[in-house]
């Protein structure tokens, strides 16, 4: 980790940005971190609209910078604080002055969707660790984030609960003793609905998560299963395994929060109650453990732990994704592209639930792939799978009005 040397002497504490703090993501870990005064300090913040929760945030932890997506809402914090509150920037920009500011050790890039990438990057750049919440990063630039990880020296910390399992399953391990990594999903809010009953879903119906309460764009990539795609993905360039090495098991209870098989046959896992404050606190701590405040798992309650294969005809976005990674360069920056962009249109009732992989799958098919060498090639894909995926729309909502 970093010295911190450009604190005070006597401040020794692990100094955070938070990417994203008005995220359940970000308010989890402003949590931990309020709780643990005498560990970190938060020295800055951004969110993309939430004002009044960041005038809370920043009342309470005293940023050095902060950053808001709009230029008016950030003049509106100046007012609101003055010449003695935080610096206070906007846009792209404001998220690198943040995620690169000097006393800053650890960055945790809990940022929605592929607008992580370019200051979670940026951060890597200047020497920053980084706690991932952010799956899209590795998603869309896994070899580019890698490579400058690898030359900067910086320690990426998985924060999703799945890679966060296989990252303690892999601890006092050889890597050439993995036989394949088994990563778990809840399945959902429809793992029982018939796939025939896909088209009546409705915007409620699968923002109702059985298990975890996140952000409307993970719910519904949740229910698709399309977050299990992408964390396939992350998981090949976490830990530098071939995609047919890594499976996807459907586990209601989500107790079982991943697994590691090795050579011997011996399969270790990592269990806790379904909670995104564990896998955060050991990103924020790691090696060391901090003590939370949550109960303890009581298996003897809970009785029993159920498995069951994903039905890849149900779960269409799965298999988009292993395709896309398959394809590899930038096909998988324009499977995440199409699919927030699906997914957006499916929230504002554009388009049904079912018609979001038929919409990934247009624009997978209509792209001719590229080579994966600068982060340009990456923003540029991006762009390219938007715009198709809205073309992709328009003709779904043509050919509705002419039935």
């Amino acid at each position: 980790m970093h010295s911190g040397a450009s604190r005070p002497l006597e401040d020794r504490r692990k100094s955070l940005c938070v990417l994203g703090s008005t995220g359940s993501i970000g308010v989890s870990t402003l949590e931990i971190a309020k709780a643990h005064p005498d560990r970190f300090r938060v020295s800055s913040l951004t969110c993309g609209r939430n004002l009044k929760l960041m005038i809370d945030q920043i009342r309470l932890f005293g940023p050095d910078r902060v950053s808001v997506f709009d230029p008016e809402d950030a003049r509106h914090l100046r007012t609101c604080f003055g010449p003695k509150g935080p610096e206070i920037f906007s846009g792209i920009e404001g998220f690198i002055a943040c995620a690169t500011h000097g006393p800053v050790d650890l960055v945790v890039s809990a940022i929605v969707g592929a607008a992580g990438l370019v200051p979670t990057m940026a951060a890597i750049e200047v020497g920053k660790d980084i706690a991932l919440a952010n799956k899209e990063t590795l998603v869309c630039g896994g070899p580019l984030v890698l490579a400058a990880t690898a030359r900067k020296g910086v320690s990426l910390f998985p924060v999703d609960s799945e890679h966060s399992a296989i990252f303690q399953a892999l601890v006092g391990h050889r890597k050439a003793d993995v036989r394949r990594l088994i990563l778990t999903a809840s399945g959902g809010p429809f793992r029982d609905r018939p796939p025939e009953t896909f088209g009546s879903v409705t915007v409620a119906e699968a923002l109702a998560h059985p298990n975890w309460q996140m952000g409307k764009k993970i719910t519904i990539d949740s229910a698709t299963m399309m977050n299990k795609g992408l964390e396939v993905i992350e998981a090949h360039w976490l830990f530098d395994l071939p995609m047919d090495r890594i499976d996807v098991m459907i586990h209601p209870e989500s107790i079982v929060h991943s697994m590691v098989e090795y050579a011997d046959g011996s399969v270790i896992a990592q269990m806790g109650l379904p909670d995104m404050k564990t896998p955060i606190a050991y990103a924020l701590s790691y090696p060391e453990r901090l003590p939370l405040n949550l109960p303890s798992l009581d298996l003897t309650k809970i009785g029993r732990l159920n498995f069951r294969n994903v039905d890849a005809n149900k779960f269409a976005c799965l298999g988009l994704a292993y395709r896309a990674m398959k394809t590899g360069g930038t096909a998988p920056a324009v499977l995440n592209a199409a699919n927030e962009v699906a997914v957006g249109a499916f929230l504002e009732e554009k388009i049904g639930f079912g018609d979001i992989p038929l919409v990934i799958d247009q624009v997978l098919q209509k792209h001719r792939g590229g080579p994966l060498n600068h982060l340009d090639e990456v923003l540029k894909a991006d762009l390219w799978g938007r715009r198709e995926a809205l073309n992709a729309i328009d003709r779904l909502q043509a050919s509705e009005l002419i039935c």
